[in-house]
């Protein structure tokens, strides 16, 4: 039977109250309503209304989780059939307004590196697949060696796996520069001009191997190219932005289209190569030296700890912020350690929705689990989440938090470490392709996570009132 969206649509607005509705909006997963009073609602009206998975309530919206696809429909719907509501329509950004001054901060980071994701991440496969391509025992196989490969294609190779990585500070400055409503082609520019090909390179000043040298300005700031670097470049994209407006405000309209622009890259790209560039350099540096460190104490317990940890940043909307820190990492050292131990949070989080659906008598809830597991193995976890492992009491949360800090620190002892991001659980395992031990210490950790989890919850962790027959 097809699902009747305008259906769920007017019993949402019914139960919550169409008076009690100030604004409306939704993200990727969830209904995200603002409320003149939250304690009109009944929770469990809301949950019992078809295709709703959880509702949570946070930084002032009352928030019902539908899963991706389903909201945009019932958002659709409600939006066609009350009209009056037309008005009281927010935009994500007023939303994303709402909290305090760290999540608004960690949003942000989100939403400028969320855009360059799907290049790191289709570049990662393609540095995989050079690995495998590459692989004695592969090219063996073929009867051939590395010496034998044509040199247009180790050229084509290169052209796919380096150029993301060679433009990374264009691609943050153009992100930053288009969320604070600056031009974006501007930001491109500066961010061009940081790794420009007259500027010592700043993998090659780094290596103690090689011969180059910073060019020293005033014999004391040394000026590099900043390939690689992630937080010169958000700094710059965003102070930038801030400049183009304040400029634009004040330059005359005969002038604006030729002068706006000088003023700004003039004034960004000395500030980036003279000041901001050389200080925050020895930031990224220290920022990636202490999450390497951390992930490889001895035993695992570093990974142990980030495992732990991840999902209650999931929670709070704090694990936005881990992309910029494995964007540095990725960017400066061609690896992404801090991915793999986050990444059994999907796995656990997974088994948990799935054993408590299965072992569930409530009909709903069994269609919730098994739903919210397949959402949770695409990537997308708040469905399962906030649906299941939180919903149902601290039993399921412990088991999830166990078994990702478990795995996580397994992981990490086992040295495996990703080389891209982007990609949860069931697509997970292609960043890991480029070499077999860690693409087969990846997967049996994470099937063994999964396994555990599953187990635990449905032995010990499913809650009584759902084991009663409807």
């Amino acid at each position: 039977m097809a699902t009747d969206y305008k259906k769920i649509a007017n019993e949402i607005v019914n139960v919550v109250g169409k008076e009690n509705i100030t604004s409306i909006t939704h993200c990727a997963t969830r209904l995200r309503l603002e409320v003149n009073d939250r304690s009109m609602i009944d929770d469990k009206e809301v949950e019992n209304i078809d295709e709703v998975k959880g509702v949570y309530f946070n930084s002032g919206q009352y928030q019902i989780i539908l899963g991706s696809g389903t909201v945009t429909k019932v958002y659709n719907e409600i939006m066609q059939d009350n009209g009056d509501l037309q008005d009281k329509e927010t935009s994500v950004e007023s939303i994303k307004k709402e909290g305090n001054p760290i999540q608004r901060g960690v949003r942000t980071l989100a939403d400028i590196f969320t855009p360059i994701i799907p290049g790191i991440v289709s570049t990662g496969l393609f540095l995989g697949l050079k690995g495998v391509l590459l692989d004695d025992n592969v090219l063996n196989f073929f009867g051939t060696s590395a010496d034998h490969i044509p040199e247009y294609i180790m050229v084509l190779l290169n052209v796919l796996t380096d150029t993301v990585f060679a433009v990374l500070p264009a691609l943050i400055c153009w992100s930053a520069f288009k969320k604070f409503g600056g031009t974006p082609v501007l930001g491109f520019v500066i961010g061009m001009m940081l790794v420009s090909p007259s500027l010592p390179n700043a993998n090659d000043v780094a290596n103690i191997h090689s011969n180059v040298e910073p060019i020293m300005a005033f014999g004391t700031i040394p000026i590099i190219g900043y390939q690689g670097s992630v937080l010169t470049a958000l700094v710059i994209g965003i102070l930038g932005a801030k400049l183009e407006k304040s400029v634009r405000k004040g330059m005359p309209n005969a002038l604006d289209l030729m002068f706006t622009p000088f003023v700004v890259i003039f004034t960004m790209v000395l500030l980036g190569l003279l000041v901001l560039g050389p200080l925050l350099h020895v930031v990224e540096n220290g920022l990636v030296f202490l999450v390497e460190h951390l992930i490889q104490i001895p035993f695992g317990v570093g990974g142990l700890l980030v495992g732990f940890i991840y999902p209650l940043a999931v929670m709070t909307g704090m694990h936005h912020l881990f992309i910029m820190i494995e964007t540095q990492l990725l960017a400066a050292t061609g690896f992404n350690p801090l991915i793999t131990v986050c990444a059994m949070y999907g796995f656990a989080n997974a088994a948990v929705a799935f054993a408590v659906g299965m072992r569930a008598k409530n009909n709903k809830v069994k269609v919730i689990g098994s739903s919210a597991g397949i959402t949770q193995l695409l990537g997308v976890s708040e469905p399962a989440l906030f649906g299941i492992t939180v919903r149902y009491g601290m039993k399921p949360l412990a088991v999830m938090l166990g078994c990702s800090a478990v795995g996580g620190g397994i992981l990490a002892a086992l040295g495996i470490q990703a080389n891209s991001y982007g990609l949860a659980v069931i697509l997970s395992p292609l960043m890991y392709i480029y070499e077999p031990y860690q693409l087969i210490s990846y997967i049996l950790v994470g099937i063994a996570t999964f396994v555990v989890a599953f187990i635990l919850t449905y032995v010990f962790a499913v809650p009584k009132e759902l084991l009663a027959e409807e």
